[in-house]
């Protein structure tokens, strides 16, 4: 199934989406999620049906705004080690995260999932994209980038 495939079929009811971008904006590809929040923001596609979260490396500081607002659905997207080739996107189920590798972030991704999903109910996905440095440096490589543009494509073709 295709990346706009499982993405078309993850916002098929969607009343309010949040979308988490989660990296470190000094360490290349790891700042992709950020970099994705930036550009949307830029663009401004937010409306009352979505929010955009720059929760740069402590996605854990924003739990109490994303209950607040109270979304039917979450995409958290970050840099991801898959074993795959760098700008290769995946969408990764919560139910997967302990399988993937995500080490830079103060609490993990799964542990954040848990807390944020207590007492609440909605829909949550990450979007996973394999970097190709994590070194110091302001902006994504090439490829990483591109994926990133692809995602920004495919999101607006389905919510806007």
């Amino acid at each position: 199934m295709s990346f706009e495939t499982q993405l078309k079929d993850f916002l098929t009811d969607f009343e309010k989406l949040i979308i988490l971008g989660v990296g470190n904006e000094l360490k290349s590809d790891d700042g992709i999620g950020p970099f994705i929040i930036s550009r949307l923001k830029k663009e401004n596609v937010e409306n009352d049906n979505l929010l955009l979260i720059d929760a740069q490396t402590v996605p854990e500081n924003f739990t109490g705004k994303i209950r607040k607002e109270n979304p039917t659905h979450i995409i958290i997207v970050d840099a991801c080690l898959m074993n795959s080739n760098p700008g290769d996107m995946q969408i990764v189920d919560k139910d997967d995260f302990a399988s993937i590798g995500i080490s830079t972030h103060s609490m993990s991704l799964s542990f954040f999932v848990k807390y944020l999903e207590q007492g609440t109910d909605f829909k949550i996905i990450f979007v996973g994209i394999e970097p190709k440095t994590m070194d110091w440096g302001n902006a994504p490589t090439p490829n990483v980038q591109k994926a990133a543009d692809e995602f920004i494509k495919t999101l607006k073709g389905i919510v806007l």
